[in-house]
């Protein structure tokens, strides 16, 4: 089963794809979308278009997301939220399902606390996934998510749910 975690931005979206064969997790690709300076709108469509591509180009079969927490500003909770919103339009425009996880739940089933630093994230998805080189940050968030969906996602077609 393929699954695409997505670590949503509005300035930068990671991306991140696994297999998991049984207990075991195998990694496909990461990156990131980085969207133009400009208008919201123009923003928005930067993330859809890019995921899309990444979706047409994987072809995963289930999508994880990191769910918005709430800021100090509510103005950059808003713009988190509407970066989430065309992440999770791409996902459901290509009917894959999608799940959703808090911060705390993805550092949780990746380093074993949900306090942890990125640092911590990003050297744990590392050794998880056998990688020569801790990602990037935004990446490696995204690639904790899909771990966490496989660790302990409501899976549709790896048979949970």
């Amino acid at each position: 089963m393929r699954i695409l975690g997505i670590d949503p931005g509005l300035r930068v979206t990671g991306f991140g794809i696994l297999d998991k064969h049984g207990s075991k997790l195998d990694y496909v690709a990461s990156g990131c979308i980085r969207t133009p300076d400009g208008e919201l709108p123009e923003r928005l469509k930067s993330i859809l278009e890019g995921l899309l591509e990444v979706i047409a180009l994987h072809a995963p079969m289930e999508v994880s997301v990191e769910k918005v927490f709430v800021n100090v500003n509510p103005q950059s909770t808003l713009l988190l939220g509407q970066a989430r919103g065309a992440a999770i339009c791409a996902a459901v425009s290509k009917d894959l399902p999608v799940s959703e996880y808090t911060a705390l739940q993805v550092k949780q089933a990746v380093v074993g606390q949900g306090h942890a630093a990125k640092e911590q994230v990003q050297e744990m998805v590392k050794r998880l996934l056998n990688l020569g080189g801790v990602p990037q940050a935004d990446a490696a968030d995204a690639l904790a998510c899909a771990i966490c969906h496989a660790h302990t996602g409501n899976l549709v077609y790896g048979r949970r749910r």
